[in-house]
């Protein structure tokens, strides 16, 4: 028993300063944090609307269109990282194919430059 309180013991005490960590920070913010928000702090962020404001609003079709390009390059990346990692044991097939991969997100990403969708007025 004595063992095995020795092996853990680093862990509960880890586990200990966490935990006050995280609560002196939680007290903190409730203690010195202001509750006064100016006009400036609950003005339009981002997407363009008010903070307070009706939830069921028709947003713009390019939030959409941010959205979605995010996602598509979000996933070329998660494609890339492990076809690098492993590149010297790739064969010419997964070469290949991977820059067929490449050239398809290329040849949509001019397009969608083409037309303006990147653009934001």
């Amino acid at each position: 028993m004595e063992e095995m309180l020795r092996e853990y013991l680093p862990i509960l005490v880890f586990v200990a300063i966490a935990t006050a960590i995280g609560l002196v920070f939680l007290l903190a913010a409730i203690l010195i944090a202001v509750r006064n928000p100016d006009p400036e702090k609950v003005s339009a962020y981002e997407c363009g609307f008010n903070a307070f404001d009706d939830a069921r609003m028709k947003f713009d079709v390019r939030f959409y269109l941010v959205a979605i390009l995010f996602i598509i390059f979000d996933l070329e990346i998660a494609f890339l990282f492990p076809w690098a990692v492993a590149f010297k044991d790739v064969s010419m097939v997964g070469f290949w194919s991977m820059m067929v991969f490449l050239a398809v997100l290329t040849i949509g990403f001019a397009y969608e430059w083409k037309k303006g969708a990147l653009e934001w007025e």
